[in-house]
C-alpha cells in the first residue's frame, strides 16, 4: 500500500468519524446556526488559531535543523534513564505488563485507536467548540495546543530518547509496525525516532479530555466519548511499544499545564509577555556588553 492509500483511508475513516460525532453530539441546527455566524467566530479565534499555524509550521518547516540541533548540538540521551527509573521505581515494567495481554484482537483495537481514533479526538473539539455561541473554549483549545506543541518541541530538541521498541526487540515488541506495517509510511512523514519525551499523543489527547471534562455541560456526551478515547490512546502507546511510562507521565502533566494556560491566559497576553522577556534579556546584553 502506497503513502497516498494510506493517506486517503486515514482521512475516510476520520472524515466518517467526525461527520458521525458532529450529527448526534453538535446536532445539525446548532452546527447550522454556527455556520451562518463563521466570520464572527474566525474573527474572535483569528490571533490563537494563528499562533496555532506559526507554531506547527516552525516545527514541520524545521524539522532538519531542529534534528541536527538535536543530535549534534544540544540533545542528551535520556533513554537509558527512563529505563533505569522504571525498573528502580515499579516493580515491572509498565510496557512488558501491557504487552503480556496481547492478542490479535487487542491489537487491532489499539492501533485503530492510536491512528485513526487519535486523529479524530484532535479535530473534533474545534467543530464542537466552533458551533458553540461563545468562543471561549474554542480559544483555550488553540492556546491549549499551541502549548503542547511548543513544549514538545522544545523537551524534543534538548532530549533524545528512543521509545520501548528501540531499545531492546527481546523484551519490548513493537506491535504497531508488526500490525499494520503500512503505518510506517505516514509516521515516519511526521515523526521522527527519538521524539519520544514527553508523549504529545498522551498530552493532546489529556487535552482534549480535560477540556471535554471542563464543558462537560455543554457536551455531555463528549465528554465520556473523549474520556475513553483519551485514555485508550495513552494505554496505546505504551501497548505498542512507542513510549515509556515516564512519557506518558510527562505528557499528562504537560496536558495540565497546558490548559490551565489555555483556560487563565490569551494569546496576545502570551505574545506581551514574551516580547518584554525578550526586549529586558536584549536590553541586558546590551548593558553587559557595553552597547548603547
Amino acid at each position: 500500500m502506497s503513502l497516498l492509500a494510506v493517506v486517503f483511508e486515514l482521512a475516510f475513516v476520520v472524515a466518517t468519524m467526525l461527520v458521525t460525532a458532529t450529527l448526534v453530539v453538535v446536532g445539525p441546527r446548532r452546527l447550522a446556526a454556527a455556520m451562518r455566524g463563521y466570520r464572527r467566530r474566525l474573527q474572535v479565534c483569528a490571533l490563537p488559531l494563528a499562533t496555532l499555524v506559526v507554531v506547527l509550521a516552525l516545527r514541520w518547516s524545521t524539522v532538519d535543523v531542529f534534528t541536527r540541533l538535536e543530535r549534534r548540538v544540544l540533545g542528551t540521551n535520556i533513554t537509558p534513564l527512563l529505563f533505569e527509573i522504571e525498573e528502580t521505581l515499579l516493580p515491572q515494567n509498565p510496557v512488558v505488563v501491557l504487552q503480556s495481554f496481547q492478542s490479535p484482537e487487542l491489537t487491532s483495537f489499539f492501533v485503530f485507536t492510536y491512528i485513526y481514533g487519535y486523529a479524530f479526538l484532535l479535530l473534533f473539539p474545534f467543530i464542537a467548540y466552533f458551533a458553540l455561541e461563545e468562543m471561549d473554549d474554542l480559544r483555550t483549545l488553540l492556546l491549549a495546543f499551541t502549548v503542547n506543541y511548543g513544549v514538545g518541541l522544545i523537551c524534543y530538541v534538548f532530549f533524545i530518547a528512543y521509545g520501548p521498541r528501540n531499545v531492546d526487540p527481546t523484551i519490548f515488541q513493537g506491535l504497531l509496525y508488526d500490525a499494520f506495517p503500512q503505518s510506517r509510511m505516514l509516521t515516519n512523514e511526521v515523526n521522527q525516532n527519538t521524539n519520544v519525551f514527553p508523549s504529545l499523543h498522551t498530552s493532546l489527547s489529556m487535552t482534549v479530555f480535560f477540556l471535554a471534562w471542563l464543558t462537560r455541560e455543554k457536551y455531555p456526551i463528549w465528554t465520556g466519548v473523549a474520556g475513553v478515547l483519551a485514555i485508550s490512546v495513552v494505554v496505546s502507546t505504551m501497548y505498542l511499544g512507542i513510549h515509556w511510562f515516564s512519557d506518558v507521565v510527562a505528557g499528562t502533566l504537560l496536558a495540565l499545564g497546558s490548559v490551565y494556560v489555555g483556560r487563565h491566559y490569551t494569546a496576545r497576553g502570551l505574545l506581551d509577555s514574551t516580547r518584554r522577556y525578550l526586549d529586558a534579556r536584549l536590553e541586558r546584553l546590551k548593558r553587559a556588553g557595553g552597547f548603547g
